[in-house]
C-alpha cells in the first residue's frame, strides 16, 4: 500500500498521474473543482473493491501519497446486482446481455437485427479472432481515419499513427478476444472482448462508416455474444444503458436491437472531506448528465453536432484548392454548348 504513478488514457491521450497501490488495485483521482477517487479501469478488472473500508482509511491518510480525493466512489460486479454495503449509493445503470446460450439469445432478438446480421454475411462480411500484429494494427489504423467524428462529437483517435494505435491496444491482451470483421482485405469493424471471470466486457466497438451497407456491427456483437457462450460466460456487458438523464441516443438503440438491456448495478460514494458530503448532498457528484434534464441535454448534443458538422464543412472549404485566375477567366468566356457564337 503506498503512492507510485500510472499511465492512463483520457480522451485517446496518455498522461502519467499519481496512485495508490491497495492490493493489486490502483486508485486515482479525478476532476477539478470536486475531486473523485476511483479504482483505475474498475470495470475492466475480473475482482472488485474488496476492502472499501481500507482504501478511504488510506485516501484520507494523505501522509503516505499525493493524492487529495473529496469523494471515494466503487461499485459492484455483474452479476451481483444485491447492495452489499451500507454506503451512500446510486443505481448504475448497465448495458448487458444476460447469456444461457446463443440460440436462446439469438432466438430473442428483433427480427430486423438477425435480417442485420444476415445482410452482412451475404455482402461478404467475414468475422474472424485474431492476435494483434501488424495487420491489425494498420487496419486499425484505417478505420480510426475513416472518420474525423463518430455520434456527434470529435472522434479522439482520428489521426492516430501505427505506434499510438498499437500502444492503445496494449491493455489486457491477456485475457482479451480482437473480433475483427473484414470484407475482402479490408479491415471494415473491429470488437475488442475483455473477459472478466464469469463476466466479458465490450472495451471497443468499432465498425467503419463507410461501410455502413454492410452491418459489420451487427456481425461483430454476434461474434461477441457465440464466444461468450462457448465460454460459459454469464453477461457480456457493453458500457452503460443509460448515461445519466440522457435517455436517448443512437448508441442506446444499437444496444437494445442487439439485445442488450438495463441492468441497475450499485454504485458507491462515500465522502471524504465536508466538500464532498455537501457536493454529495447537492447531487453534484452525479454529474452534468446526472443533474441536468433530458431535454436539456438533447438540446446540447444537437447543438454540438451541428457545430462539429459545421466545422468540417469549413475545413473541407478550406482544403479545396484555389484554381487560377486565368483559368476561370477562360471559363467564363466560354460559350455554352449549344449557343450561337
Amino acid at each position: 500500500m503506498s503512492g507510485h504513478t500510472l499511465e492512463i488514457s483520457v480522451s485517446g491521450k496518455w498522461y502519467t498521474v499519481p496512485a495508490l497501490a491497495v492490493g493489486d488495485k490502483s486508485i486515482i483521482v479525478r476532476g477539478g473543482w470536486l475531486k473523485i477517487a476511483a479504482v483505475e479501469a474498475e470495470e475492466w478488472l475480473e475482482t472488485e473493491t474488496e476492502d472499501p473500508e481500507l482504501c478511504v482509511k488510506l485516501l484520507k491518510d494523505r501522509r503516505q501519497h499525493k493524492l487529495c480525493a473529496d469523494i471515494f466512489t466503487f461499485s459492484q460486479k455483474l452479476p451481483e446486482t444485491t447492495p452489499r454495503y451500507s454506503y451512500p449509493m446510486t443505481w448504475g445503470s448497465v448495458a448487458a446481455i444476460p447469456i444461457a446460450s446463443f440460440k436462446q439469445r439469438w432466438e430473442s432478438l428483433p427480427q430486423e437485427s438477425r435480417k442485420n446480421f444476415r445482410r452482412s454475411q451475404k455482402r461478404g462480411v467475414v468475422v474472424t479472432v485474431r492476435e494483434l500484429d501488424d495487420v491489425l494494427i494498420r487496419g486499425l489504423v484505417d478505420l480510426n481515419n475513416d472518420s474525423p467524428l463518430r455520434q456527434g462529437k470529435r472522434y479522439a483517435h482520428f489521426g492516430k499513427t501505427f505506434e499510438q494505435v498499437k500502444k492503445d491496444q496494449q491493455s489486457f491482451l491477456d485475457r482479451s478476444d480482437l473480433i475483427c470483421a473484414w470484407h475482402g482485405e479490408e479491415l471494415v469493424g473491429f470488437l475488442k472482448l475483455v473477459y472478466r471471470g464469469d463476466v466479458a466486457s465490450i472495451l471497443q466497438l468499432l465498425p467503419k462508416a463507410s461501410h455502413y451497407d454492410k452491418r459489420p456491427a451487427n456481425a461483430l456483437v454476434t461474434k461477441a455474444v457465440e464466444l461468450c457462450a462457448e465460454k460459459g460466460i454469464t453477461h457480456l456487458a457493453y458500457g452503460m444503458f443509460n448515461y445519466g438523464n440522457k435517455r436517448d441516443s443512437s448508441l442506446r438503440e444499437f444496444k437494445i436491437r442487439n439485445g442488450f438491456e438495463e441492468i441497475l448495478m450499485p454504485q458507491y460514494f462515500i465522502p471524504l472531506t465536508l466538500k464532498g458530503a455537501l457536493a454529495m448532498k447537492l447531487n453534484l457528484h452525479r454529474g452534468l448528465l446526472g443533474i441536468l434534464p433530458h431535454s436539456l441535454i438533447a438540446l446540447g448534443g444537437s447543438v454540438r453536432r451541428k457545430w462539429y458538422s459545421f466545422r468540417m464543412f469549413l475545413s473541407r472549404c478550406s482544403s479545396m484548392p484555389e484554381r487560377p485566375n486565368r483559368i476561370r477567366q477562360t471559363e467564363r468566356s466560354n460559350p455554352p454548348a449549344g449557343s450561337n457564337f
